[in-house]
Formats: structure tokens, C-alpha cells, sequence
């Protein structure tokens, strides 16, 4: 793999990416697919924005009411990537480090660091500082932007000679004092299409994370695929979610998508379905990115049709919405089915990997089928492989690992499990499917997600599917416990609906109720053996469920 001439002055990007060997095949069929050489995406995203749209548009909008036009944003990041080269000393190639909540701010800095031609390292503001020291390490962080609000974990880690510069506060130090100094126009280095953007990490629910490694033409091809032929967002589009920015879900969402259209971004934080469903009500969100997680909580504020009394309206107008997108973890049919009821809205469904930046195989409108993910996204190609090696496709109906190429693939930063990952040029996502004959792509379970019990597989994301169906269940999540006789036997871990007691004399009704409703649902040896209630699951902050520390506690 030939790489362009490089912009970058500190090259160690660049020169920890996996051998071309162990790269996946990359696909450039499209024509909108087919970048120059030299390309900045800050600049594509928001200088080339105001030249197509207008300045006046509105960009990005605060929670608190505040709203910055494209031209304002483009002052403030000019002003922010001036500070970044003249004040801070920050090279093309440097990775500078970005936390915080999702705000405006975080995102100029993002956009800053793009036209700067450093490389973005945006992490989670609930992570602690045994984590951000992990992810400095790796990364070999020299720089941090950081707000005033996060500021105390990340100085906790005492990351060595790292130069940490808040945003939000009082000092005179602080970013946004510094960039008042600043307001000429900032003239983007011209860094490689292939020039390293950003290196996003996986969110741990594995273990140790690894940092996925991603280009400046990345960032567009993930807008030029998955948003302009699935989501097709217009310009007076305003985009909300609750995934954050260090999470490549919501920076898609929230920041690549809007931008690439013209479109503006409601960028702040809903701590649950309530303010979600309010801020959608607020400010007229039309399209709202967020897990099914999400989704099953706000049905649970909405209420169905059966349940709103005549002449009563719900209690949140959210009739500004006109796309939901849902991904992060697998989107029950019933959960679909369940949305659609209320709303009216067809979730856009869709499974996408830090790997791969982005979403590879979603449906919308009239060609979503409710229980699969959809198809290859236009760009990408999909198949079922074996579980044990080779890259030629499984017959159809036959379960095996989920395989992609596309325009971006994945590319570790200096780790072996590159090997594993990629296989004979194909992105092995870990996710076993079903290719359906008409081309539509099923999930059954994570690779490691699938239970044997007497010899039988059963697909613990099928009878969690199966539980939420139940009225009274809320969240479900289904793991193999050992057992000297069947090897591993079903147990079910689930979050009750409120108002349903859980522990008490009823508890034991209540699970048996369960196993009598799923026997009913799917073939017996499915049922779990072992009912868990809980009062709630264990998820990463970008919502993803930790099976593995349910796994841990079966293991005693």
C-alpha cells in the first residue's frame, strides 16, 4: 500500500500503522468515493460548508439556547487552530487529546485540531484516569484540550510532559481567553488524503482498547455513503443524540453528517429518555441518533396508543422528527415494531464498528425489514464467512462471522490483533449473521456471545429478544453460565418495568411467569434456566452492554 507524501512533521501516526500486508482491501467504486490526494477534512467539513451554503446558516446549537452560525464557527475555529500552532507549539501530526461533555466547543476543538493537521484524540468524559493515562500512553499524546468541567480526572493521570489547556473557565490562560487574540482566518495545512485524522479507541467492553486508526479521506467516506445514500439528511435538518463525541457514532452523528450536508447539531447531554424527549420537543430535533437502549426508554415516557386515555395528548410532542437512527447494539424487532406504533417513525437500523468509523449495513424507508440490519451500505461490500477461516461466503441461511470492505477499513495502531481482525482483505467485524436469499443481513449474536448448552446454539441476543416482548420487561440481557452437565446452561439477566416488584415474595412468579412466556416464543431448550432481576445493566458510557462482566459474575 502507497501512502501519499505526508504532511505531518511528528510522523509517529504514520509510522505505527499495520504493515500493508495486514491491511483490508480498500474499495473506491463510486465516483464521490474518489478523493484527491491532498485533503483536509476540517476544511471540506466546514470551509467548503459556508462556501456551498452560507455563512448565515446555523451550525451548531447549545442545550442552553445559544446558537453559533457557520461563520461563526468557522471564526472560532480559526481562532482555536491559530492557538493550537502559534501559542501551544502543536506540529502537524501531533496527537492532541480532546474531553469533555458534548458541547459546541468540543467540536470546534475537533474541527480545530482537523485544519491544524494534528491528530484527534477524542475520549469519553466519564473516563477515569487509570483509562486516559491507558489511551495517552498508546497514543503518545503530547497535547490536551480539555474542559474546565473534566478537567480534575485527566490531571489525576499525570500523564508525563503532557500540556494540558482547559476551555470554559476564568484564567487567562484558558483556550477560549487565548483564541481572542486571534482572528485572522486560519489556512488549513494541506495534510494527505491518507494523512492520519484521528485515532478513536473501542470502548472497553472487551478489555484492554485498541486505537483505531483513521484517515483524513475516512471521515468523508463515511458521510458520502452511510449519511448521503441511507439517511439522506437535508440542509434545515437539526441533528440531536445522545451518543458523545469520543464515541465515532455520535461524532458522525452529531458533527461529520450535519456538516457534510449543511445541516445544524444540537450538541449536549441527556442524562435520560425524559430530557431526550423534552429536547426534541424544545428545540424540533428532525433527526436523532441513539441506541435501543434509548429508544425502549423513551417508549416507556411516550406511552403506546393503548395506553394514552382519549382526548389526552402524549406528554411529548415529537412530531419534529423525520429519521431515527438506531446502533451501538442490535435493534430488537420488538423494539422496532414498538417505535413504529407510537411514532410512525421506521427506525433506521444499523451496525457499524470504531474499526470501520462508521455505519456499513443499515436499510431506510420502504426497504427496512424489522428484525434484520439491513444491506451493504452503497460503498461497502458484505458477506457471511466461515467461523473457522477462509473469506468465501457461507451459503445463505447459514450462520458465520459478518465480513466487510468498503472505503475504510480497520487499521490498529501498533497492535497485533490487526491479524485477527482482518482476513484475506475483509474486515471480520466478531458479530455472527444470517445472509438471508434476499441479500438482507440478520444478526444473531457476538461471536463470543453464543452459548452451548447439551450440544445445542443458542444466540443469547434471540432470547433476549424474546424477553423484551414481555410487557413487564424493560432490559434483558442473556449469558452462558458453566454447568458440569451442559457445559454452559441460559441464565437471563432483566430489568423489570417500574412498578414491578422484583425482590419479593413475587419474584419467583415473576420468573417463572418469564419462562413460561419465552417457552411459548421459542424452542424450549432456549428458556433460560436461571432468571437474574437487577435494577439495571452494566453498559460502557456510550450505552453498549458489558456481557462480560455478566459472564464474570456467572463465573463466580
Amino acid at each position: 500500500m502507497n501512502l501519499s507524501a505526508s504532511a505531518h512533521v511528528d510522523t509517529f501516526a504514520r509510522d505505527h500503522l499495520p504493515p500493508p500486508e495486514e491491511w483490508p482491501q480498500l474499495v473506491f467504486d463510486r465516483p464521490e468515493l474518489r478523493y484527491p490526494d491532498r485533503l483536509n477534512c476540517g476544511a471540506e467539513l466546514l470551509d467548503r460548508t459556508v462556501t456551498r451554503f452560507s455563512a448565515d446558516r446555523p451550525a451548531f446549537r447549545a442545550e442552553e439556547g445559544e446558537t453559533w452560525s457557520y461563520g461563526e464557527l468557522q471564526a472560532r475555529v480559526d481562532s482555536i487552530a491559530h492557538v493550537l500552532t502559534s501559542d501551544l507549539g502543536v506540529l502537524p501530526g501531533n496527537r492532541v487529546l480532546l474531553r469533555g461533555p458534548t458541547s459546541p466547543h468540543l467540536a470546534a476543538c475537533w474541527l480545530a485540531v482537523m485544519k491544524a493537521g494534528a491528530v484527534a484524540v477524542t475520549v469519553l468524559a466519564a473516563q477515569r484516569a487509570h483509562e486516559l493515562r491507558t489511551v495517552c500512553d498508546m497514543a503518545r499524546v503530547s497535547h490536551a484540550l480539555c474542559d474546565i468541567r473534566s478537567v480534575d480526572e485527566l490531571a489525576k493521570a499525570e500523564v508525563p510532559q503532557l500540556r494540558v489547556t482547559a476551555f470554559g473557565g476564568e484564567g487567562p490562560d484558558d483556550l477560549l481567553r487565548l483564541s481572542e487574540r486571534h482572528s485572522a482566518p486560519y489556512a488549513p495545512v494541506a495534510t494527505a488524503a491518507d494523512d492520519v485524522a484521528l485515532i478513536a479507541f473501542t470502548s472497553g467492553t472487551t478489555g484492554q482498547p485498541k486505537g483505531c486508526v483513521h484517515f483524513h479521506r475516512d471521515v468523508l467516506a463515511v458521510a458520502d455513503t452511510f449519511s448521503a445514500h441511507v439517511l439522506r439528511p437535508e440542509p434545515d435538518d437539526l441533528f440531536a443524540g445522545s451518543p458523545p463525541l469520543g464515541f465515532t457514532f455520535g461524532l458522525g452523528g452529531l458533527v461529520i453528517f450535519p456538516m457534510r450536508a449543511g445541516a445544524s447539531a444540537l450538541l449536549g447531554q441527556w442524562s435520560g429518555p425524559e430530557q431526550m424527549l423534552a429536547a426534541v420537543e424544545r428545540h424540533r430535533v428532525s433527526v436523532l441518533f441513539t441506541a435501543p437502549t434509548a429508544y425502549r426508554g423513551m417508549l416507556a415516557k411516550l406511552g403506546t396508543a393503548d395506553r394514552v386515555p382519549p382526548g389526552r395528548d402524549r406528554p411529548y410532542d415529537i412530531s419534529s422528527l423525520r429519521r431515527c437512527v438506531s446502533a451501538g447494539e442490535n435493534l430488537p424487532a420488538a423494539t422496532w415494531q414498538a417505535w413504529h406504533e407510537a411514532t410512525g417513525l421506521r427506525l433506521i437500523n444499523g451496525i457499524g464498528a470504531t474499526e470501520l468509523l462508521h455505519i456499513f449495513i443499515s436499510a431506510a424507508d420502504d426497504a427496512v425489514r424489522p428484525g434484520t440490519t439491513g444491506v451493504a451500505v452503497p460503498g461497502f461490500e458484505a458477506r457471511v464467512v466461515p467461523q473457522e477461516g477462509g473469506s468465501e461466503p457461507v451459503a445463505d441461511g447459514e450462520p458465520g462471522l459478518l465480513a466487510v470492505r468498503g472505503p475504510v477499513g480497520c487499521r490498529y495502531l501498533a497492535d497485533p490483533r490487526q491479524r485477527q481482525y482482518v482476513r484475506d482483505g475483509w474486515n471480520i467485524t466478531g458479530d455472527t449473521y444470517v445472509r438471508e436469499p434476499d441479500g438482507y443481513f440478520r444478526y444473531v449474536a457476538r461471536a463470543d456471545d453464543m452459548i452451548i448448552s447439551a450440544g445445542y446454539n443458542i444466540a443469547g441476543p434471540e432470547v433476549e429478544e424474546a424477553l423484551l416482548r414481555h410487557p413487564d420487561v424493560v432490559e434483558a440481557a442473556v449469558v452462558g453460565r458453566p454447568d458440569e452437565r451442559r457445559g454452559q446452561v441460559v441464565v437471563a439477566h432483566v430489568v423489570l418495568r417500574e412498578g414491578v416488584p422484583a425482590v419479593t415474595d413475587a419474584e419467583t412468579g415473576m420468573a417463572e411467569a418469564l419462562r413460561e412466556f419465552v417457552t411459548a416464543e421459542l424452542t424450549p431448550y432456549k428458556c433460560p434456566r436461571e432468571i437474574v432481576f437487577a435494577p439495571s445493566l452494566p453498559r460502557t458510557p456510550t450505552g453498549k452492554l458489558q456481557r462480560f462482566r455478566l459472564r464474570d459474575t456467572a463465573l463466580g
